[in-house]
């Protein structure tokens, strides 16, 4: 039993308690179980407490119990399923930048999916002809460059992106709004299939079988930016879904991109709004990379014998790409080419002696280094 899933799996599902809460408590480090009692609701402390000592009498045990065999009913059809939560050395470290970032994350396809770089491109669910051939010309050349496509797998732009991708070899995840293993919209069928079966990658926050509710879309969009290193609206009505992603990946921290388009076009008026409240103008993908420059992948990152480059180059190669803008770890990983441990590792060389810190955001570099 993976012990770890168990914890988060119970702490999502105590009373009174949201993300926000759970990722102040979690900011704090405390030790489990008794690090967590203090900061919890009463009735939230009293539900833990139950499960802590009865767990036979507590309602909490059973949606773990579910989901443990819901993953391991995916070796009988299949199928790679998987349950990601903070720890998970899959679980996407960016996620625990944002306020409120999900505890845990139903996973179905490949995690591998995760390893680039990813930038979420949204935009109209009725887009017009022009903005579907921008959204694919903009996927394919990001697929090609090694990037990650993330969306909604909604119709219109996000879902002819994501196909663009993956026509090409690329990689996609789509995070959707209601159970992992429930196709919305019905209309995505194929793509949903492809995006499980052929490289992609199926996440959600609420358990299989749920169906998608209006104040499900949000939630979903704040995971679609949160695991990305900004946003690219293509084409978006003024007052749109798409803009909320994108008010939401600037609170974030993320890139804010934006396609322009005719003023007499009523699917450009979102993009021109965000244009002019400061999103970078993107008219081509070469506007796009240099955007993105400090948040792509690097080469030269192993040997020339094609192996793990060496601790110390690892970590002269962290120094160099630190500067006072914070990067997470993940990005960082991405652009050094080292793993979660290595990068850990050197990153906690740096901190010792003195030459990187820790702060709101991610790493940055600090005066003392060389």
């Amino acid at each position: 039993m993976d012990s770890d899933f168990e914890r988060w799996m119970v702490l999502q599902a105590l009373p009174q308690v949201g993300p926000k809460r759970l990722a102040r408590l979690r900011s704090l480090n405390p030790a489990w179980p008794e690090g967590w009692l203090p900061g919890l609701p009463p009735m939230a402390a009293a539900a833990l407490r139950l499960w802590l000592e009865h767990p036979r009498r507590s309602p909490l045990t059973a949606p773990v119990e579910e989901a443990l065999e819901w993953q391991a009913q995916g070796v009988a059809h299949g199928q790679q399923r998987h349950l990601l939560h903070p720890g998970h050395p899959r679980w996407p470290a960016l996620l625990d930048q944002i306020a409120d970032p999900p505890v845990v994350l139903w996973a179905l396809g490949d995690l591998d999916a995760l390893t680039p770089p990813r930038l979420a491109l949204v935009g109209s669910r009725r887009p017009t002809r022009e903005g579907l051939v921008n959204a694919r010309s903009f996927a394919i050349s990001l697929a090609e460059a090694g990037w990650c496509l993330v969306s909604g797998m909604a119709l219109g732009i996000d879902g002819a992106a994501q196909a663009a991708a993956l026509d090409v070899g690329g990689r996609s995840v789509a995070v959707l709004a209601g159970g992992v293993d429930v196709v919305y919209p019905g209309q995505h069928g194929s793509l949903y299939r492809r995006l499980r079966d052929d490289g992609g990658l199926l996440l959600a926050e609420s358990a299989p079988g749920r169906r998608p509710h209006s104040g499900d879309f949000p939630r979903r969009n704040r995971i679609v930016t949160g695991v990305s290193c900004g946003v690219l609206v293509v084409e978006a009505a003024e007052h749109s879904g798409s803009l909320v992603s994108a008010r939401l990946a600037g609170e974030q921290g993320r890139e804010v991109l934006a396609l322009p388009g005719s003023i007499h076009s009523p699917q450009a008026r979102g993009c021109l709004r965000l244009i002019r409240e400061g999103a970078a103008l993107i008219r081509h993908p070469d506007d796009l990379f240099e955007e993105l420059a400090s948040w792509g992948p690097r080469q030269g990152a192993v040997s020339s014998t094609g192996g793990e480059a060496p601790s110390g180059a690892a970590a002269r190669s962290l120094l160099d790409l630190l500067s006072a803008r914070p990067l997470p770890v993940d990005v960082l990983m991405g652009l050094a080419g080292c793993d979660v441990a290595t990068c850990q590792r050197e990153l906690t060389l740096l901190e010792i002696e003195g030459h990187a810190g820790l702060v709101a955001g991610g790493w940055v570099r600090l005066g003392g280094g060389s």
